[in-house]
């Protein structure tokens, strides 16, 4: 069991850690997604640091710009690749497809290395930090290496296997040949383009914008919601689903999903974006792990590296939201399962049919664990349910009581509409 999990569990969200802003953000904000995002307050503050800048730009003029920045393909290498093309906003801002990971670069021919998260539902406000407990909380991108929205954006458009321009020139040199360019002039000054890292920063500055305050991006629209509204009711599938999701000694999802109300009356997020390491199979299908001696261990590195030294954190990656989950088409950060129940049923058999998850070593035992190296499989949660059984023991879920669960989280997804009992997110990208 990993050293940070080893203390019962806090709630991550109810204590906040001081940060470097201008004002405190309380644990509401961060919960509802309506922080004050004082790193934007700072972004702005650079760049209206040069005397052409406008006025200070309104926040729905910035998010439209970040809007059109996110779908833009141009501002790639290739051409053909937008921050909108890996999180497609009719799929709940995820992947459409079934990939373990996606091909970037210029001529979309470089694979990445993980799984593309959702972009729906974020922790706008919620850097990088150690609870009291010691448990890591928080952070963008799956190992949390980036501590806000304009900081985590500058990896797609630089890194090789994404947009892969060489530096921030050559994406400012393509913002300025955008069909939007005399807008962006129009918000941060007409030489903006001629200041490299300012442009730069302005760019990541709109995007951040739009992904914070965009309603396509936190719509609130599930059956779950409207039932927690009571304007819908549940099915009895559905709530034996929701039983055994927040039942400690059945599927205990909610230890790190959590299901209720935040304090201010907003619902659920389904994350308590702490972190967690599952012992997740290794997926041959990522063309780094042909390398035997690859290996990605989330928080300590390869792709983050001030915690390279916390080799506890090996393997630990963030708590996704459950939201929209059911439309995922792979799931985990290496996208090990290309289904939900697949997932659920690897979350509760791990542990009492190993066999039927891992390879077999030269010996002919099972390889558990087998993507870290041995001596750090000790990190693998083992403690808490539902993985704290043993080879032979009944899982802690049937298969029937997968079922329901597999319905209940169907209820997560966003659009959902009661005339026909269906759910779909492209729904709220027509909403206003």
């Amino acid at each position: 069991m990993p050293i940070f999990r080893s203390a019962p569990r806090a709630h991550a969200l109810s204590v906040l850690p001081d940060v470097a802003c201008s004002q405190p953000v309380s644990a509401a904000a961060t919960r509802s997604g309506r922080g004050r995002w004082t790193f934007f307050v700072v972004a702005l503050a650079l760049i209206g640091s040069a005397s052409t800048v406008a006025a200070s730009p309104s926040t729905s003029a910035l998010a439209d710009l970040g809007r059109k920045i996110f779908a833009d393909e141009s501002l790639s290498a290739s051409g053909r690749m937008s921050c909108a093309t890996c999180h497609d906003p009719k799929f709940a801002h995820a992947q459409n497809n079934a990939l373990a990971v996606q091909p970037g670069g210029a001529n979309l021919d470089v694979p990445g290395f993980r799984a593309v998260p959702s972009l729906r539902y974020l922790n706008v406000d919620l850097p990088f930090f150690f609870a009291g407990d010691g448990t890591p909380t928080g952070g963008f991108n799956r190992d949390g290496s980036a501590n806000t929205l304009i900081e985590q954006a500058s990896r797609p458009f630089l890194a090789a296997h994404e947009m892969a321009n060489g530096d921030a020139a050559g994406v400012v040199d393509k913002l300025g040949r955008a069909s939007y360019a005399d807008e962006f002039r129009g918000l941060f000054g007409g030489d903006v383009f001629a200041r490299i890292d300012d442009a730069f920063l302005a760019a990541r500055y709109a995007l951040a914008v739009y992904e914070a305050t965009a309603p396509e991006l936190r719509p609130f629209s599930s059956k779950f919601d409207l039932f927690l509204k009571g304007k819908v009711k549940l099915g009895a599938q559905e709530l034996r689903g929701f039983a055994w999701f927040n039942s400690p000694a059945k599927g205990g999802c909610a230890g790190c999903h959590p299901s209720t109300r935040a304090s201010n009356g907003e619902p659920p997020l389904f994350t308590d974006y702490t972190y967690d390491n599952l012992g997740v199979p290794r997926n041959a299908k990522i063309p780094a792990t042909a390398d035997p001696d690859y290996f990605d261990f989330g928080l300590c590195g390869p792709d983050r590296s001030d915690l390279a030294a916390r080799r506890d954190l090996c393997g630990a990656f963030k708590v996704p939201t459950l939201r929209n989950v059911a439309t995922r088409k792979v799931v985990f950060h290496n996208g090990q399962f290309t289904s939900l129940r697949e997932a659920i049923e690897f979350y509760v058999q791990r542990d009492t049919n190993p066999g039927k998850w891992y390879p077999l070593g030269a010996d002919g035992a099972v390889r558990k664990f087998d993507d870290v190296p041995a001596p750090l499989a000790r990190n693998v949660n083992t403690g808490e349910v539902p993985y704290n059984r043993r080879p032979g023991q009944a899982p802690a879920l049937s298969e029937l009581e997968i079922d329901d669960v597999v319905a209940f989280l169907g209820t997560l997804t966003d659009g959902y509409d009661a005339a026909t009992d269906t759910a779909d997110p492209a729904r709220d990208l027509a909403q206003p």
